[in-house]
């Protein structure tokens, strides 16, 4: 049980109910976290929990508004301190990286949010934080190609979705090996395949 203090003012409590589901994501299929187990992990009962969130679908909403900021956030101030694109693609790419491995919870809510047939309101979200991070990829792209880091015929679409298709295959594979940590080994030299393939040609 996480030491979530009992009496807290009401945006400390969302965001500690946030961290609480985060972490519990982390340790069991997140599609069967109740609200039941939430409040438990926290400390405080299901009442206490229903003040500050009408249902287990607003609890998830906060999740993915939480998620996207955090994550976002943290590839912004990684490329902006770089010193090119191509540097800025790497930050990003590491950034992403070091992410996971602070909130392994987070990747297994995503995938398990954009395998459901049906659309939901989380869903939507994962799919717009993946646009987002889409857009900041075209950016640094475009960027590096017109600075001549990058080669210029590269498709930049394609290497967009390379990009967070090959963090999805290192944190796929970590999850799957039950050892996180493993993508912190494998990313380094599974970017500099990605470098190479998008660098300028010589």
């Amino acid at each position: 049980m996480s030491p979530h203090p009992r009496h807290l003012p009401a945006d400390e409590r969302r965001t500690a109910t946030v961290e609480a589901v985060v972490e519990l994501a982390a340790k069991q299929n997140p599609s069967e976290i109740t609200t039941t187990a939430i409040a438990k992990h926290m400390g405080v009962t299901q009442g206490a929990l229903f003040k500050h969130f009408p249902s287990k679908d607003a609890i998830l909403q906060a999740v993915m508004e939480w998620v996207a900021e955090r994550l976002l956030a943290r590839l912004d101030r990684a490329a902006e301190a770089a010193a090119s694109p191509l540097a800025g693609l790497e930050a990003m790419f590491m950034a992403h990286v070091a992410f996971v491995v602070e909130h392994p919870g987070v990747p297994r809510m995503l995938f398990g949010e954009l395998q459901r047939a049906e659309p939901t309101v989380t869903k939507q979200m994962a799919q717009t934080l993946l646009r987002r991070y889409g857009e900041r990829l075209h950016h640094l792209i475009e960027a590096g190609k017109a600075r001549g880091e990058l080669d210029e015929t590269l498709d930049t679409e394609a290497a967009a979705t390379l990009f967070i298709g090959t963090i999805q295959g290192l944190v796929m594979q970590s999850l799957l090996a039950g050892d996180v940590e493993r993508i912190h080994r494998d990313a380094p030299r599974v970017f500099a395949i990605y470098r190479r393939g998008i660098g300028a040609k010589t």
